[in-house]
């Protein structure tokens, strides 16, 4: 069942990227790379910042034509797909979830401690936006908008409690998948984002200059 959903995670990751390829007017060519950056980097990047080569979307390549697939439909029926965005946003969501659990299962396989299943569980459902993104040119979505990135490290979190709770693996996925996925679907349904950072006057050496100014007035 976790193998399913991941593919279909996967294949709407896919459809995300290519439909910000489209906004771009990008070519074939593009749209592909975009679709296949947001599938499966995420996966990818985690794989090999635990030393696990080659990474999984190379010995299971379901998943890199699973990307291909979702690029190309999106090419072919964009208008069509458009209207249904919200579905779209919905099965996102279950990408989201069901890619944290796994990023958080393989880190904890791995050795990893809480912090560090945490952020394999955000790196696994986000690297892949994150590189997409920046493949146009763009400041990252999960670093200015939306509850993305901490729905999945919240995600992380309840599945490294489960386990010290002592729940099995299952019961840990379950957790994480189900938790990171209400957080999403209701910072969706009601605009949830963190506090963001107030824009600065002018920049930290101008004002540091100013208040020398202040103090030394002869400068």
């Amino acid at each position: 069942m976790i193998y399913v959903l991941d593919i279909l995670g996967t294949f709407v990751f896919a459809v995300s990227g290519a439909f910000r390829a489209a906004r771009h007017r990008l070519d074939l060519l593009g749209v592909l790379v975009l679709a296949i950056a947001t599938g499966v980097v995420g996966g990818i990047v985690r794989d090999m910042m635990l030393g696990c080569t080659p990474p999984a979307a190379f010995q299971d390549e379901t998943y890199l034509v699973v990307c291909v697939l979702g690029g190309l439909v999106v090419f072919f029926a964009a208008n069509k797909i458009a209207p249904h965005w919200d579905a779209v946003m919905a099965a996102d969501a279950v990408g989201l979830s069901v890619f944290a659990a796994i990023g958080a299962a393989k880190a904890e396989l791995y050795g990893l401690g809480a912090i560090g299943v945490m952020m394999m569980a955000a790196v696994t459902a986000t690297g892949g936006g994150v590189i997409r993104d920046m493949l146009v040119n763009q400041i990252p979505a999960v670093l200015r908008a939306d509850f993305y990135a901490t729905a999945a490290l919240l995600g992380g979190a309840c599945y490294v409690a489960a386990g010290r709770l002592g729940a099995g693996q299952t019961t840990q996925l379950l957790a994480a998948v189900i938790v990171t996925f209400v957080l999403r679907v209701l910072a969706m349904k009601y605009g949830i984002s963190l506090p963001k950072m107030h824009s600065l006057p002018a920049s930290p050496s101008k004002l540091t200059h100013l208040r020398k100014s202040k103090h030394d007035p002869d400068k």
